[in-house]
């Protein structure tokens, strides 16, 4: 790794510690439990840090802990839950904010750090290369247009900072894929750049279309998409859809891929009512379902 270490130690300052309290009837916490750690990015000196949507979805109680070990309450003013982003904000000025770069910029083994924040006062860094820009879609109907995968693993918890050597920060450090090799995901800072003033004004994107949620963990095979699970009470599991459902067709449109089903889906909004054929025990069987609203779903209690 090649940067300097006061580079890093410059850096370090912006990364923030976040420990989040969900209630336990809220339902994210059959997925993710209810106490949460993350990391997150100080991105404006007024008080604003970036993170990741799921450390913060629907917490009740919010802290930051700054590098020299200040804790202060934190309030979560925005969420993006198709790209997987938030924003929290706290009532200190002059911190030190980080420079925001572009994932766009980058190219295929350009050299990226990681920074991450691994309980109150621990910080970790990691290095390596960037190996892969694109497209990149998970089972739980996740699909980001362009992603950055590098070899630089997630030192800590989700939320950290990714940074090109110039020091700019040009990902959140989303997951580790741990199924290729020590590789870590990061969402571009550019879906933050690009919708920032909504965000802020809004808590959430107003310019992009809603998408329609079925509420399903969704696996690829040879035979076309499986449903892997559901998320208890969601639309999908209203609906009657249940594990080992592949799912054939989304009002009447072929489904080959997950790709496909997504696809399919956000053409329409929550609400709209949606026709899905199953294969299930060798028999085709046909479902309604209403459209659901991840963010509505999945709001704070």
């Amino acid at each position: 790794m090649d940067a300097s270490v006061e580079l890093v130690k410059h850096l370090l300052q912006s990364v923030v510690y976040i420990h989040a309290t969900v209630p336990r009837e809220h339902p994210s916490t059959r997925i993710l439990g209810d106490e949460r750690m993350g990391s997150g990015v100080i991105v404006d000196s007024s008080g604003l840090i970036l993170t990741v949507n799921y450390v913060v979805m629907g917490g009740q109680s919010v802290d930051v802990t700054f590098q020299k070990g200040r804790r202060v309450k934190g309030e979560v003013v925005a969420q993006d839950y198709e790209v997987g982003l938030a924003l929290v904000r706290v009532k200190r000025q002059g911190l030190p904010a980080v420079r925001l770069g572009s994932g766009d910029a980058l190219e295929r083994g350009d050299a990226v750090i990681s920074l991450a924040a691994i309980g109150a006062q621990e910080r970790r860094i990691a290095g390596g290369v960037v190996t892969y820009l694109g497209e990149f879609e998970a089972y739980w109907e996740y699909l980001l247009e362009r992603g950055i995968v590098s070899s630089a693993p997630n030192p800590g918890f989700g939320g950290g900072g990714l940074f090109a050597m110039t020091g700019a920060m040009v990902g959140t450090l989303y997951l580790n894929l741990s199924e290729i090799a020590r590789n870590s995901l990061a969402i571009p800072v550019d879906f933050y750049r690009a919708h920032e003033q909504e965000l802020l004004r809004y808590g959430r994107v107003v310019s992009r279309p809603r998408r329609a949620w079925l509420g399903v963990f969704a696996h690829a095979l040879e035979e076309g998409v499986v449903v892997a699970g559901v998320v208890p009470d969601g639309p999908g599991d209203r609906s009657g859809l249940q594990e080992g459902d592949l799912i054939v067709s989304v009002n009447a449109e072929e489904v080959a891929t997950r790709r496909d089903l997504y696809l399919s889906l956000w053409r329409h909004e929550p609400g709209e009512s949606l026709t899905l054929e199953v294969m299930r025990e060798k028999k085709v069987r046909r479902f309604e379902v209403k459209g659901g609203d991840r963010a509505y779903f999945f709001r704070p209690q």
